[in-house]
């Protein structure tokens, strides 16, 4: 047996406000829209993943998703220009990554996240 997805799902009553911070600013494409739901998918593929922390690392709580990125700066400028308020970092991490938190429109707390090169 082989788990091919894993979707987080996020429940809300107006499916169409994750464009922007989704679609527009983490620049996934909207792969499919039955009008009760709507999701947004990257290009390309992955290896699906979960985790479970009692923390969010350096002392930060835990985030609801974490989002991996290429091009870090990029996404936080993004952020910076729609007005989002980030509520952690930018921050280097000891494990490796740059990150930043912020909420999504949903009031999820979003960990996007660059592994150092």
């Amino acid at each position: 047996m082989i788990v091919n997805r894993i979707v987080a799902n996020i429940a809300t009553e107006d499916p169409e406000r994750a464009r922007q911070f989704y679609g527009e600013i983490l620049g996934l494409k909207r792969v499919m829209d039955h009008g009760w739901i709507v999701t947004y998918a990257a290009e390309g593929n992955s290896a699906p993943q979960v985790s479970f922390a009692r923390q969010g690392g350096a002392g930060a709580p835990v985030p609801d998703i974490s989002v991996e990125v290429d091009d870090l700066d990029m996404v936080h400028k993004r952020v910076l220009a729609a007005g989002i308020a980030v509520e952690y970092g930018p921050a280097e991490e000891d494990w490796g990554v740059r990150r930043f938190f912020v909420r999504d429109p949903f009031g999820k707390l979003v960990n996007i996240l660059a592994h150092r090169r």
